[in-house]
């Protein structure tokens, strides 16, 4: 029996009214490493957040609020994975929310909850895998720049930007994302079982859809927010624990300092942080947000 579970005995004091608990944990952004001065959703970030949000005893569930348009598949299996394996540790029921967008990998950590909550208008789903890249072969042939390129192993290179398309490399790459693919069905299967709606060849096709339509589809349990949805649950007296990273200031600037001096550090990792910005930029824009 726990302290507080002793303390709400007591015929006195303000612990007869103190009501459950549940902790909440942001997951928002993309998903993966996203640059030096822009962090986003990887095991090793979310981990420490995830121990101290099932750390409590007896706490009614956890609460994964979540806000990201999907990015590594890698990491999305990682964290969906520790959050199932705490919830079974700890015999926690979690209860995931959708904010603006939980698709691609954003959806698959939603999955790791035991139900599924969402606005009407997010956006959910795209339970599919993309690739994207450039073709800039004849750009530089164009500007007399020479591409030159030395492997060894002929499909050490497949995807090269620089370089005409291959038709191997193309191949080889549906291939993997094929079994990337089959993977997020399979884990989708099996969190959602039979509460999923419609044909598979729709439902696993990469479409994405608003709130109502994708409770249709059976991809979330009902339509509400955190709040609401908690004290509806377990009563107004509901106690909302919200988990959040402990950064300090010496600590943002030892990390963003680590490879080396500002001096040294400072153009490359703004170069970097400006194309990270841009492809996450095209990440949310895929859904129109």
């Amino acid at each position: 029996m726990t302290i507080e579970s002793l303390l709400a005995k007591l015929p006195f004091g303000p612990w007869r009214t103190r009501g459950p608990i549940v902790s909440v944990v942001r997951l928002d952004g993309v998903i993966g490493d996203v640059g030096p001065l822009r962090r986003g959703l990887t095991l090793a970030h979310v981990a420490p957040l995830l121990e101290r949000a099932f750390a409590p005893k007896g706490q009614a569930a956890v609460a994964l609020v979540v806000n990201s348009p999907g990015g590594s598949p890698v990491q999305s299996s990682l964290i969906g994975k520790r959050i199932r394996d705490l919830a079974i540790e700890k015999k926690v029921p979690v209860l995931a929310f959708c904010e603006d967008v939980a698709a691609s990998g954003g959806y698959w950590l939603a999955c790791a909850a035991d139900e599924i909550f969402a606005d009407e208008s997010s956006i959910i789903g795209s339970i599919g895998v993309v690739y994207s890249s450039f073709g800039l072969h004849e750009f530089i042939q164009r500007h007399g720049v020479e591409r030159r390129l030395h492997t060894a192993g002929d499909k050490k290179v497949l995807l090269d930007p620089f370089s005409p398309e291959r038709a191997d490399g193309v191949a080889h790459l549906k291939a993997i994302q094929a079994e990337i693919h089959d993977s997020f069905k399979a884990m989708v299967r099996a969190r959602r079982g039979d509460r999923l709606k419609g044909s598979e060849e729709e439902l696993f096709s990469g479409a994405f859809w608003a709130g109502r339509r994708a409770l249709d589809h059976g991809l979330i349990d009902g339509i509400g927010d955190v709040r609401g949805t908690l004290r509806a649950r377990y009563g107004e007296k509901v106690r909302l624990r919200v988990v959040r990273e402990h950064q300090g200031w010496l600590r943002r600037r030892l990390h963003m300092g680590a490879k080396g001096g500002w001096a040294a550090q400072g153009a490359a990792a703004l170069a970097d942080a400006a194309l990270s910005a841009v492809e996450e930029r095209g990440l949310w824009a895929r859904y129109g947000l």
